[in-house]
């Protein structure tokens, strides 16, 4: 019951609007849902400090002997994707949580709310990535991205070696969701200047690539993710799963007996290399 209430209140706060609004207190960590994990504080090149934690799979759970870097969304910090990280770690995942710099326990960072993303977030991405694969440089790494992460997801991935990428909730359409800000909320949302550059079908992304879409979601539409994977070369394995909710709610949506055992199983379908159910 907790963890409904937690996350009705999570995604009526992250869905208000596409706008940065960190948070510097940790709402619980790892051990509060009984997780087994390490704290990690990570360097960037240029010096940053990113808090991090390395959650562990789930005791008596098979080891995936895979790692799952999650880049969280534009809201709170890494503490609210604990959730997630716990879905992940039942199926097996060893999960590693970061704070971007100007979040939770992160270096500080001047931010403007109204911005889309920094491409500072990228770069932190890019660090956790790194540390992860130096961790476990024999099993596979990479990245499941959140919202506002899926396009920092991309972009890594699209210059760094990553063994499998997920995403949920594809900002495909930049231009889309500053248009979105405006005509729903009266909001003028920014850019960085590296979006010029922002390449929505990620030609160079070329690990496997799963697509998460919620048909119900008009911030991040199921038709970006299709048209991403229609691009696709006949090389790339990319794939298309439409679940019918909003944003934020794949998860949730796709439970059976367990909160989101679903959604995991259609994870490690994916990473077994065969097709997902309700693929588009």
């Amino acid at each position: 019951m907790l963890r409904l209430i937690f996350l009705g209140w999570l995604l009526v706060q992250a869905t208000c609007s596409w706008a940065i609004k960190p948070l510097a207190a940790w709402w619980a960590q790892p051990d509060t849902l009984g997780l087994s994990y390490q704290n990690l504080t990570l360097t960037t090149p240029d010096y940053a400090q990113l808090a991090s934690w390395l959650v562990e799979p789930l005791a008596g759970v098979p080891d995936q002997h895979t790692t799952m870097v999650v880049a969280s969304g534009d809201w709170g910090n890494m503490s609210y994707s604990l959730y997630q990280a716990q879905v992940l770690a039942s199926g097996g995942y060893r999960v590693l949580l970061f704070d971007y710099r100007g979040f939770g326990h992160s270096s500080a960072f001047a931010i403007d709310r109204d911005h889309l993303y920094y491409e500072e977030f990228a770069t932190d991405l890019r660090t956790a990535l790194a540390e992860a694969r130096r961790r476990s440089p024999h099993q596979r790494v990479g990245i499941v991205g959140f919202s506002m992460g899926t396009l920092l997801g991309a972009k890594v991935a699209a210059a760094t070696r990553c063994d499998f990428l997920i995403t949920d909730g594809y900002v495909g359409n930049l231009q889309g969701i500053v248009a979105y800000q405006l005509a729903a909320h009266q909001r003028h949302t920014n850019l960085p200047s590296e979006a010029a550059t922002y390449n929505p079908l990620n030609p160079k992304v070329n690990c496997p690539w799963l697509f998460i879409g919620r048909t119900e979601d008009p911030q991040t539409p199921i038709a970006d993710s299709l048209a991403a994977v229609r691009a696709a070369r006949p090389s790339q394995n990319r794939q298309l799963l439409a679940v019918q909710c909003g944003h934020l709610g794949a998860m949730e949506k796709l439970t059976e007996k367990a909160y989101g055992d679903a959604y995991v199983r259609v994870v490690s379908q994916f990473l077994a290399g065969q097709k997902v159910a309700g693929n588009g």
